[in-house]
């Protein structure tokens, strides 16, 4: 099984969901441009969640799932590159091996979630709780009229993504198995999210 090369970061990344980085840190600069070098497009990095310690350095505690992100652009900046992802498929990580020189793990790919016509309405709940709880407690130029995509697994996975929720449950969408368990878990989460607001 080929290591894929990783970048754990402080947040989740969701499938069909574009990811802006600054990359900074040499180890991740060598793993960018060793990707620009390839000789196929669709370069691709493995994203995951650190649940405790620091991006900077190593000695951080990765989570198990996270989602590839096809490389789509980077632009050099004086001592960095702005780089921009988007998340393709989840996976596990089967087993972290050598950080030589950048983080690099085994992975196996997650099944893709799938659609039944039969969650329409739930998606329509969702979706309309999702955009009225980013009306109330968001910025005014927040993604509460952000269109989503036509396809209905994506625009499930663009509604985790917008929805006004911490990282640790946005990972725990991220760990869905099913299309109506990601739902339902979506919404309980941002009613969730509504009540410490409005008592905070």
């Amino acid at each position: 099984m080929a290591a894929s090369p990783m970048f754990p970061l402080g947040s989740v990344l969701f499938p069909g969901v574009a990811i802006p980085l600054r990359v900074f840190e040499p180890r991740y600069l060598t793993m960018v441009g060793r990707l620009l070098d390839e000789d196929e497009p669709g370069f691709e990095f493995g994203v995951v969640l650190i649940e405790r310690g620091s991006e900077a350095g190593g000695g951080d505690q990765r989570a198990s799932v996270g989602t590839m992100a096809r490389l789509v652009s980077a632009a050099a900046g004086a001592d960095d590159l702005l780089i921009v992802g988007v998340g393709t498929h989840r996976f596990r990580v089967e087993r972290w091996v050598e950080e030589n020189p950048y983080p690099r793990a085994e992975l196996t790919m997650l099944p893709e979630l799938e659609w039944s016509e039969a969650l329409a309405p739930l998606r329509v709940e969702a979706e309309a709780i999702v955009r009225r709880v980013i009306a109330r407690v968001a910025e005014p130029d927040a993604d509460a009229g952000i269109e989503l995509s036509d396809d209905p697994v994506a625009a499930v996975w663009q509604l985790a993504a917008i929805a006004p929720l911490g990282e640790y449950d946005r990972y725990t969408l991220l760990r869905s198995t099913t299309i109506g368990g990601l739902l339902r878990q979506l919404i309980d989460l941002t009613l969730e999210a509504e009540e410490l607001w409005s008592a905070g």
